[in-house]
């Protein structure tokens, strides 16, 4: 019999008689019953997180930093355990699984840091006649109670993105881990709670999406911050009222490959970022153009490099390309695929439907207008070609609704700057793929891919606002 997960609220564990199955993509199996929380829950959550405020907008630095240290410490003792469960919710292959251990460790050590040196700023005001002998003072103090909503792909690491930095600002949270892969965040609730961090002050719910709109709608979140599609962001978006939103969406990111690059290490890093985690990854490699002027030598040496790529059972440490989350995504991307042929595009290696698995998939003279081309695949799909000129490069990658993230390859800087200057992203990541990623730079995106960036001092300005104290120092 599956264990029995309960939701974490107020510091305890609260259970429910309606359960869901939370399967394992590659073998199927149930790996855990969740209890559904019910809109009673969501409600003493919120009690919870707004009762844990009175203590937390209170506590020193000291205190912040030391028990997000302290959780940073106990992820890391317990990362095996971490890394198993993720892989039996999420299909997650052991390389990657044990790597965003390690960067949720960062993040958390990012936080404690931060807590420390999070403050405000001297505000030279008497810069007028009237203001003469007037002194200021800024700090920052946090807003409230946030509500954070979370994607399976990254199921420990984008939670942490969202708690770390409220505990750091002093902020309370409730939390919707994804509902394919809720049981990691429970082992963070008792890494948390073991770390010192109050009762009530970080929540975990189970929700079904009716249940769960409320943390965009409830007046009582101060800001609710969001990883997940466009099409779910932007409609709670529409609905949080006058609290800031936080939004880290879909992306269809590009890559350029130019003739003086290094192409070796280009083929490599695309071949990685195309089909890791079977590409559920919203910065993944989905449009690739290469210089037509090495395009005959280097589009085939790389389809040999794809085609080396592991696929399999996700507990193998070597494997790359790992199951889709479940049927229904399986059924669309191989629709996508299909779709792209039926429409043109040539498939120049894989594509195969194997269960929850599709062989890394290839594609070439796409069409503007296909799916494969102009949305998210979220899957193990990149599409391929060439070019002639570097400024129409740039702006075929940069003619889409969305813009996360853009890889460059290329070692002339003056390329570089004009990148960097025409593509309309939240970061130009140069000779290396735009998956990269690191836990303390501004991370987001532009367009349809989202509002407002991550990145842990980033979340903090976003979830506290600046207060200002006036002093007449000459009365």
């Amino acid at each position: 019999m599956a264990e029995r997960f309960d939701n974490w609220i107020g510091g305890e564990w609260v259970g429910s008689a309606e359960r869901d199955a939370i399967s394992d993509p590659f073998t199927g199996e149930v790996v855990g019953e969740m209890a559904l929380a019910s809109d009673a829950d969501l409600e003493r959550a919120i009690g919870a997180a707004e009762d844990a405020f009175e203590l937390t907008r209170g506590q020193s630095a000291w205190e912040r930093e030391s028990m997000l240290r302290g959780a940073a410490q106990a992820i890391a003792a317990r990362r095996r355990e971490i890394v198993e469960r993720m892989i039996a919710e999420s299909g997650k292959p052991r390389k990657f699984a044990d790597g965003e251990v390690t960067r949720a460790i960062s993040t958390f050590t990012l936080a404690a840091e931060e807590a420390k040196r999070f403050g405000g700023e001297v505000v030279p005001v008497d810069i007028a006649e009237a203001s003469e002998g007037y002194f200021a003072l800024s700090r920052r103090f946090p807003r409230g109670p946030v509500a954070g909503i979370s994607p399976f792909n990254f199921p420990l690491n984008l939670i942490a993105h969202k708690v770390a930095p409220a505990l750091a600002t002093g902020s309370t949270i409730v939390v919707k881990p994804p509902m394919q892969a809720p049981l990691t965040s429970l082992l963070l609730a008792e890494i948390l709670a073991a770390a010192g961090v109050p009762h009530g002050a970080v929540n975990f719910l189970h929700m079904v999406p009716a249940v769960a709109e409320r943390l965009a709608t409830d007046e009582r979140f101060t800001l609710l911050s969001f990883t997940g599609s466009a099409k779910v962001g932007w409609m709670l978006k529409s609905k949080a009222g006058r609290k800031p939103v936080l939004l880290e969406l879909g992306g269809n990111a590009g890559m350029i490959v130019h003739r003086d690059a290094d192409l070796d290490w280009a083929r490599e890093r695309a071949a990685v970022g195309a089909f890791a985690h079977a590409g559920q990854v919203c910065i993944k490699v989905q449009r690739l153009l290469v210089d037509a002027a090495i395009a005959d030598d280097w589009i085939p040496a790389f389809i040999d490099r794809v085609d080396d790529l592991r696929m399999g059972d996700p507990r193998d440490p070597e494997t790359v390309v790992g199951p889709l989350i479940d049927d229904g995504q399986a059924d669309r991307v191989e629709a996508w695929i299909q779709e792209a042929i039926d429409g043109g595009a040539r498939l120049l290696a894989g594509g195969r439907r194997e269960g929850r698995f599709i062989r890394p998939a290839i594609l070439t003279d796409a069409g503007p207008e296909l799916k494969v081309w102009k949305e998210e695949v979220f899957g193990p799909v990149v599409v391929v070609d060439r070019y002639r000129d570097f400024e129409d490069a740039v702006a075929r990658i940069d003619d889409s609704r969305y813009g996360i993230h853009a890889g460059i390859f290329t070692h002339d800087i003056r390329r570089v700057d004009y990148a960097f200057r025409n593509l309309t992203v939240g970061g130009v990541i140069v000779n290396d793929y735009p998956t990269f990623r690191v836990d303390n730079f501004p991370y987001g995106g532009v367009k349809e891919s989202g509002l407002g960036r991550e990145g842990v001092r980033y979340a903090m300005e976003a979830m506290t606002e600046p207060r200002i104290l006036i002093f007449d120092l000459k009365h």
